[in-house]
């Protein structure tokens, strides 16, 4: 599982927008926010940088953790 930290996040819209993000890259994709952590551990076999991109194209700012 990889894990991210991602700035910027604050409600149920913000959970949807980064989740939907990494899933229409990966359908397969399990994705768990920690609204309050402000992390993001995603299950996937893509790479950490695509995913970061993807959120990074939501709007966020992302690191790994």
């Amino acid at each position: 599982m990889q894990k991210f930290q991602v700035k910027g996040m604050s409600c149920g819209h913000c959970v949807r927008a980064v989740t939907q993000a990494v899933q229409a890259l990966d359908a397969a994709a399990e994705v768990q926010v920690d609204l309050p952590g402000g992390e993001v551990r995603v299950a996937s076999r893509l790479p950490a940088e695509q995913v970061m991109e993807a959120i990074r194209e939501e709007g966020y700012e992302v690191a790994p953790a």
